[in-house]
């Protein structure tokens, strides 16, 4: 099941009182592009630590900020970045993949007939023994008890209304959704980057 309420409510940026004592798995940073906008917001483009550290030595990105927790050793003394940007400007592609998980995000993670978040799959709205395509244009998000419902007929001879029909979405469209849906982890000085209105965690 997905609840995007459930998921806003717990998401919440994150003091860096905490940083010192804070384990090396659980400082991921945040990538920006050259433009110091985020690469993607649904998935959040985070980098493991040790891979932004590898492109800040390879000088592919600039540290933006910073954790207070320091990696050590013989020839190294650096605090982990908490926020990177691309030195070189990467073009994001006009259109997603067409993939089950675009599609949940293109539609809210919503049945586009009924607006419930349990147990959904896809449904082809005109059916394929009717000569449907498996198309952005064609496939919509359901629940199941909606999809077995429809069964093979088109929304109409099955006395549904799809609220939204289906569209092939923009990168741009599924960012845009992708910001309803903050992930778990928020760090306070990814706020100046992210455009969330999401309390700092006491």
């Amino acid at each position: 099941m997905f609840n995007a309420e459930l998921i806003e409510r717990a998401a919440r940026f994150r003091s860096a009182d905490e940083d010192p004592t804070r384990r090396l798995e659980s400082c991921p940073a945040l990538v920006l592009n050259a433009d110091y906008t985020p690469l993607s917001y649904y998935p959040l483009s985070l980098w493991p630590w040790q891979t932004a550290i590898k492109a800040v030595f390879l000088e592919r990105v600039d540290i933006v900020a910073s954790y207070e927790r320091a990696v050590h050793s013989p020839s190294l003394d650096m605090k982990i970045p908490s926020v990177i940007a691309l030195r070189q400007f990467v073009r994001p592609s006009e259109f997603p993949a067409f993939t089950r998980f675009n599609l949940f995000l293109r539609d809210r993670f919503a049945c586009q007939y009924c607006g419930s978040e349990k147990n959904l799959t896809f449904d082809h709205v005109v059916p394929r023994r009717l000569g449907g395509k498996t198309t952005w244009e064609n496939i919509s998000t359901a629940c199941a008890p909606c999809n077995m419902k429809k069964g093979g007929r088109t929304p109409q001879q099955a006395g549904m209304r799809l609220q939204y029909q289906p569209i092939r979405p923009t990168s741009w469209q599924l960012q845009q959704h992708g910001k309803a849906f903050p992930p778990n982890y928020l760090h306070e000085t990814w706020r100046d980057w992210l455009y969330w209105d999401i309390e700092l965690e006491a």
